[in-house]
């Protein structure tokens, strides 16, 4: 499974915020951050956080790629 977060960097930039205000704004860590930019999985806390400061649904902030596994 991948996951992209390529929405919330979208709309971090219709927003005219940084990660780092994002961080600030959500209360994360700058390791979360960094995670997400990576594209690596972030515990759904963080993922909350970062919606309830964008108001936003968690769908509007990262896609999930189902990757079929080899057999």
């Amino acid at each position: 499974m991948a996951v992209s977060y390529k929405k919330l960097w979208k709309l971090l930039i219709d927003k005219d915020m940084k990660k780092k205000d994002l961080q600030a704004l959500a209360g994360i860590s700058w390791a979360s951050v960094t995670k997400m930019s990576k594209g690596e999985n972030v515990s759904m806390e963080v993922l909350l956080k970062v919606c309830k400061a964008l108001n936003c649904n968690i769908g509007d902030i990262m896609d999930v790629m189902l990757i079929p596994e080899e057999e």
